[in-house]
């Protein structure tokens, strides 16, 4: 097991994470690690995305690359999130 640290947050943060975690019935640990583990890196979504287009036959390019980031810019941008 890791070995216990803190984060810094604001209270209004704090304080939404223990409603989603008691919605959950976990504790705002086991909330975070799942929430960390759920999110991909940079670098894990570049692999799944060349990986998907290599499924697919379609090479990989730039330019394939800035239109899946567009695609998904407008996606979350309809559904009210970050765009980027």
């Amino acid at each position: 097991m890791s070995k216990p640290t803190s984060i810094k947050t604001s209270e209004d943060v704090r304080d939404r994470l223990r409603v989603l975690a008691d919605e959950r019935g976990t504790t705002i640990t086991e909330l975070l690690e799942e929430l960390a583990s759920r999110e991909l890196t940079q670098a894990e979504r570049e692999e799944r995305a060349a990986e998907a287009a290599r499924e697919l036959g379609v090479m990989y390019s730039e330019e394939v690359r800035q239109a899946g980031q567009d695609a998904w810019a407008k996606i979350r941008a309809h559904q009210g999130g970050a765009a980027a």
